[in-house]
């Protein structure tokens, strides 16, 4: 029995993952992040972690550098994360 593993990466906005998802944030709107935001680790490098999606979609829980935050899913939208999926098959 063989296993391999094998990390794919995706990029997308904060928006789109879902619970349980884990991803680095790549970049952010200047003009639309609200500078609290920032100053809570929302930050190029940083990990992100989706903890959950309110019944209707809106807001998002997020977990972000040692914060636990609620933003709303227009403000997600704004922020580019870098997802790693890995994947194992076995021979």
């Amino acid at each position: 029995l063989l296993t391999l593993l094998k990390t794919y990466t995706l990029e997308t906005t904060l928006d789109q993952l879902v619970p349980g998802d884990k991803a680095t944030i790549i970049d952010y709107d200047m003009q639309e992040v609200p500078l609290k935001l920032i100053e809570m680790g929302c930050m190029e490098g940083n990990l992100v972690e989706m903890l959950q999606i309110a019944p209707l979609g809106d807001p998002l829980y997020l977990h972000l550098n040692e914060s636990y935050v609620a933003i709303r899913k227009e403000m997600a939208k704004k922020i580019t994360v870098l997802k790693s999926t890995e994947v194992i098959h076995e021979k």
